[in-house]
């Protein structure tokens, strides 16, 4: 027995939920709005980890008028390549309604139009998930800060626990619970160098153990426009920007608007560089008090990004800003396995999203949408269930791990991370996509899930990463696997020897499996159980 689990904190819940961003939170408050015990394990701190917390963003609330809502959703159809689901689009958009109105009585402090009508199409996140957690503490969930999830547990019957550490004390835990929710972020890829939260799919990687599948994990290439002294992504506002090459020309727009993939191809061979040049001063002070976050790095450089130039990059944000994830097999949000539900991020987000999204709007009416659904359907769930016998539980992970009080720092964990940042980060490699390169960066891949495989022994201090590590490697497999089978171009998926769209393969890809990765359309309707 490893010592990992000979001292134990042992608990029991009913559900179960790992991630305390706004699906997490959203799961909790209304599991236990429905008289179930519930417990929320969070790698942070819930109410300030996770993209929501740190900045403002839009949500996709339409009103409950059919012209409205039918323009929303044919917008939404085509830039998503046609991959939608109507029942789900209407189905998240009443539901957001219904939340939103739902953050007002509870006390947000929605702001007002110009005509001082409340303002209902965005919220800024330090107010948002600071009210989220009073509202999970008050709802009496118990909630473990700094408690990442390492593996889940199992028995004939379905998903029955998890085991986790906490980072703070050092202690791990085990927690028996009737329902799972995974509302875990996706996968980032990004490095902590750069200031920002890793988010590393590590939530995938436990589902994919317990048997669940993948969709749309092509769909995982987003890049963000960042300046290049600081990780702050979000990219609204360059939509008034002008784009320029280091000798002062500017780079070629269309419609008024610079195209990313030129930006893109820029960037790999020069510096190019960005100025807000395409606004007003009535719209200076509503950016000011949109996304105040936004300007706090070109304040600390004393740069006016309105009247400055400022290099740029495009980060890459990976399944963050993908609309791929874990699969859901009906409205619920359940998954393949009995007693699995996911929400936010973690769940695929093709069926209102289609093959391209953005940050905020609608991943911030998905994550409170399907946390909301989750959440009740999970406590149900519990309502029928028992908990599992102790002899009948198993272990899950497809790289368990054993902790070595004794052993030093592993030097080779930056190393992998160094590697695996190798074959996802490049532009040429994952937004200009290409069979041969996409193979090349597998067989890479492979090499390195083998050498994880044979790695089961780290010391405490770095048990956590080496689980992101495997799940790193894993997401980056599942991703350019799908991205093989897809031999076209739709939504952020680009592939350069299959430039154009192709309406014979307008269906969802599945993948999964751990060791052998494996991928296969999915034509089935939405939504199944109905």
């Amino acid at each position: 027995m490893s010592l990992l689990y000979e001292k134990m904190n042992n608990l029991e819940t009913d559900v179960l939920i790992l991630g305390g961003g706004p699906a997490g939170t959203w799961a909790a408050i209304t599991a236990a709005a429905l008289g179930v015990k519930v417990i929320l394990a969070d790698k942070g701190y819930c109410g300030t980890s996770g993209a929501t917390a740190a900045a403002g963003t839009n949500v996709w609330y339409v009103e409950p008028d059919p012209d409205k809502r039918e323009a929303a959703i044919e917008k939404r159809e085509k830039l998503g390549g046609f991959l939608t689901e109507r029942f789900w689009m209407n189905k998240a958009l009443d539901q957001t309604y219904i939340n939103m109105h739902n953050l007002a009585a509870w006390g947000y402090p929605f702001t007002t139009d110009h005509e001082g009508k409340p303002y209902r199409g965005g919220l800024q996140g330090p107010d948002y998930m600071k009210l989220m957690r009073k509202l999970v503490h008050k709802a009496g969930v118990k909630i473990l800060d700094h408690s990442p999830a390492l593996e889940l547990l199992s028995d004939s019957e379905g998903v029955c626990g998890a085991i986790g550490i906490n980072k703070k004390t050092e202690l791990p835990w085990r927690i028996k619970a009737k329902a799972i929710i995974i509302a875990t972020g996706g996968c980032a890829f990004l490095s902590k160098t750069l200031g920002c939260n890793v988010l590393t799919g590590d939530g995938y990687l436990m589902a994919a153990e317990a048997g669940a599948e993948l969709s749309g994990m092509e769909f995982s290439n987003a890049y963000a426009f960042s300046p290049i002294f600081s990780s702050m992504t979000k990219t609204a506002f360059y939509a008034w920007a002008s784009f320029y090459r280091a000798d002062g020309t500017r780079i070629e727009d269309f419609g008024g608007q610079t195209d990313r993939s030129i930006v893109a191809k820029t960037l790999m061979n020069e510096r190019v560089y960005a100025r807000i040049d395409q606004v007003t001063e009535e719209m200076k002070q509503w950016m000011y008090k949109a996304q105040p976050n936004f300007f706090t790095p070109f304040i600390r450089k004393g740069i006016d990004p309105f009247t400055q130039k400022f290099e740029i990059t495009l980060r890459y944000e990976g399944t963050v800003r993908g609309t791929g994830g874990i699969r859901i097999v009906d409205e619920t949000c359940a998954t393949s396995v009995p007693g699995l539900y996911v929400a936010g991020d973690a769940a695929t987000r093709e069926l209102i999203c289609g093959s391209f999204t953005g940050g905020g709007s609608h991943n911030a009416t998905w994550a409170m949408s399907s946390g909301t659904w989750a959440g009740e359907a999970a406590a149900k769930f519990s309502q029928h269930s028992k908990l599992h016998k102790e002899t009948e539980v198993n272990r899950l992970a497809s790289t368990p791990i054993s902790l070595n009080f004794e052993k030093k720092e592993n030097t080779s964990i930056g190393e992998l991370i160094t590697a695996i940042q190798k074959e996802v980060l490049p532009l040429n490699l994952n937004w200009f996509r290409r069979e041969d390169k996409l193979k090349k960066s597998l067989t890479n891949l492979e090499k390195i899930w083998s050498e994880i495989k044979n790695k089961d022994d780290y010391p405490l201090s770095q048990i956590v990463r080496a689980r992101e590590i495997a799940a790193m490697t894993a997401t980056a497999r599942w991703m350019y696997h799908s991205a093989l089978e897809r031999k076209e171009t739709r939504g952020m998926h680009r592939r350069e020897d299959a430039p154009y769209t192709n309406p014979d393969q307008q269906y969802r890809i599945l993948s999964g499996g751990l060791d052998n990765i494996w991928v296969k359309p999915d034509f089935t309707p939405f939504p199944l159980s109905l």
